[in-house]
């Protein structure tokens, strides 16, 4: 039976994981928590409450004993990897950190895993809120791949969308179409790769079982336009947007971005995994959310 421990496992794509790994009775699943979210599962799971940014509790937990696989959905600086490798060195048999499609400079085309090397990337010592966030998941990154001994992964990934979406970037251009709100949007042409919150907890799951080394991007097959975007909106609510190249900060869309935002998925789908076509889940979210149904 693995031992499985799970940092970020209370909402969104870190739960759905955790549910995922509960169908499979071979997994001992922990879940470690600050204790501000309830802890509610289908099954029974082991719950830890500490800080993971907190070294001296880290080191306390794995003073407890080893871990086969560590996912750690919120590691966020350089001092946060720096305390994970002090306190699994020795300690557990893979460790996946998710990341971001952020530590990726512009380039006006797909983004590969190469075009952001963490292992010879300078490492700047500091907290999360000492980066900004695209610089933080980078430092995180760096400090993981160079000084950790143990094998670490890095799912980067795109904007997540669901239902159960907290940060309701894509609710926020549903209702604002439905009002007849102007949306700021710099580049309606601008290709925006995403994810599911349904596909980040099954990628992330895939990823454990070592079959691809390294940072790995993970997207739906398929990108889409802000203008495609739009459109489907308008679909689904009947209401014609109205759109502006600038507004105030309120009503600036969250997928405002001035050129291609893409991710290249080769190097996993090379590996075996088969990702999910963006059109077919897009339309029916868009749709559920213009229904109130999410």
């Amino acid at each position: 039976m693995r031992k499985i421990l799970i940092f970020g496992g209370t909402r969104y794509f870190g739960k759905k994981l955790v549910e995922l790994l509960l169908q499979e009775d071979e997994h001992d699943v922990t879940i470690a928590t600050r204790g501000n979210s309830p802890v509610i599962f289908s099954k029974r799971i082991k719950h830890l409450t500490l800080d993971r940014t907190n070294r001296a509790d880290l080191l306390a937990l794995t003073s407890r004993g080893d871990w086969d696989l560590v996912y750690d959905n919120i590691c966020y600086s350089s001092d946060d990897a720096q305390i994970a490798v002090d306190a699994f060195e020795g300690r557990v048999g893979q460790y996946i950190m998710t990341s971001t499609l952020s530590v990726y400079e512009p380039l006006g085309r797909a983004v590969i895993e190469d075009d952001f090397n963490p292992y010879s990337y300078p490492i700047k010592k500091g907290a999360s809120s000492d980066f900004a966030y695209s610089e933080g998941k980078r430092q995180a990154e760096a400090v993981l791949f160079q000084k950790a001994h143990f094998p670490v992964q890095a799912m980067r990934i795109p904007i997540v969308l669901g239902t159960d979406d907290y940060t309701k970037r894509l609710h926020f251009h549903v209702h604002r179409i439905q009002k007849g709100t102007p949306m700021g949007v710099p580049n309606l042409d601008a290709r925006l790769s995403f994810i599911s919150s349904n596909e980040a907890a099954e990628f992330l799951a895939w990823l454990g079982q070592g079959l691809v080394k390294g940072p790995v991007n993970a997207a739906s097959e398929g990108s889409i336009s802000v203008r495609q975007i739009v459109r489907t909106i308008e679909e689904a609510t009947g209401r014609t947007a109205i759109i502006k190249g600038e507004t105030g900060p309120e009503n600036q869309s969250p997928f405002g971005v001035p050129a291609d935002w893409l991710m290249d998925t080769s190097k996993a789908v090379r590996a075996g995994y088969r990702f999910t076509p963006l059109a077919s889940w897009f339309p029916k979210l868009v749709q559920a959310i213009a229904d109130g149904h999410a």
